[in-house]
């Protein structure tokens, strides 16, 4: 008997029988990273500080002011795991890869060429600019990894996709230096943005941000009933009136869309959207339709208690949160691939 039991409801659809308790908790750990990212930083503020921040705009208290101060910084750090967390969880259900995520398949790399090649040749500063720039380079690289990991026989496995995203990373990584190195403006501007940061946070890059996000969570929790269809394969997901073609192509647009908007405003941040999904899937099983929207919760935990660790760890200054996911997320890639030997979903 599987250990995923499932119970029915009134519409007749299988609901996890860890749901509820996964949602609670993760509700939970999202309100106390939210708490712990307004309240801990080169100041510690107290819950009388947070409370008057946060509740009662008239007082004019310096911890009240730092909190105030530090909002944009946590809904842009909660949206940013949002994004990366769905982009995880689309990228392995497309590809059915189960350690599929935007830096180790060269998503990443890719936007992060376009930037810097729009830093030194179009000299672009803004947000805006930034964005459209990543995207181009997220969707190019998103297609030329996945149409060599599809050469050969037995088309794109697992084990060539990720081959060819950790080429293809090397290779693109090699051109950024290329471009940047001779440039030292250019490495000036870009290697702050390089290592993955929340820190330059405002509201014109929430607001910036915000369109792409919701548009992405959007086709990505459309697409989740075809990518459970995908995942018994073509053929029969083609029986059930799937059409294959259509709904990969939408999953891939919108995680793409997500990984290119979130490395454009905040940096190349690795190893969210890895850690994200397969936390979800190993306690409520494969079915996307709550693997996506709860890799969303679980995302922005990750990020955001990311971005308040690197705080500390760097106090009085901070450790960028880029570097804290990849210190933690390298070694837990190592097990997760010792372990499921890149088996497919």
């Amino acid at each position: 008997m599987s250990n995923r039991i499932v119970v029915k409801n009134q519409r007749n659809d299988y609901l996890p029988q860890h749901l509820t308790k996964v949602l609670v908790i993760s509700l939970i750990l999202l309100v106390v990273c939210i708490a712990a990212s307004l309240a801990f930083g080169s100041r510690t503020v107290g819950w009388n500080g947070l409370i008057d921040g946060l509740f009662y705009p008239e007082v004019d208290s310096y911890d009240a002011s730092v909190v105030r101060q530090r909002i944009s910084r946590t809904i842009f750090s909660l949206f940013c795991g949002v994004a990366l967390g769905v982009s995880g969880a689309l990228m392995q259900a497309v590809t059915r890869n189960p350690i599929a995520d935007p830096s180790i398949l060269g998503v990443n790399t890719g936007a992060s060429l376009f930037v810097v090649s729009g830093i030194a040749f179009f000299h672009i500063t803004t947000a805006n600019q930034y964005i459209w720039f990543a995207l181009a380079g997220a969707v190019i690289t998103a297609i030329f990894v996945f149409g060599i990991g599809s050469m050969g026989r037995g088309g794109a496995t697992p084990l060539k996709l990720v081959l060819a995203g950790a080429a293809t990373t090397a290779a693109l990584s090699s051109l950024v230096m290329a471009i940047m190195i001779p440039k030292s403006s250019v490495m000036d501007q870009f290697r702050f943005w390089q290592v993955g940061s929340v820190g330059s946070a405002s509201w014109h890059s929430i607001s910036t941000f915000l369109p792409f996000l919701i548009i992405g969570l959007a086709a990505g929790i459309i697409s989740a009933s075809a990518l459970n269809a995908l995942a018994l394969g073509d053929e029969v997901a083609t029986g059930l009136g799937v059409r294959t073609g259509v709904w990969r192509l939408v999953a891939a647009f919108a995680g793409v869309l997500l990984c290119g908007a979130t490395t454009a405003l905040a940096g190349p941040i690795g190893f969210v959207g890895l850690l994200a999904t397969h936390v979800i899937r190993l306690v409520l099983g494969g079915d996307q339709r709550f693997i996506i929207p709860i890799s969303a919760v679980t995302g922005a935990i990750i990020l955001t208690f990311s971005d308040v660790i690197g705080r500390l760890l760097g106090s009085p200054g901070e450790l960028e949160v880029g570097v804290v996911t990849a210190f933690t997320g390298a070694p837990i890639l190592i097990i997760l691939a010792m372990k499921a030997k890149v088996r497919a979903l």
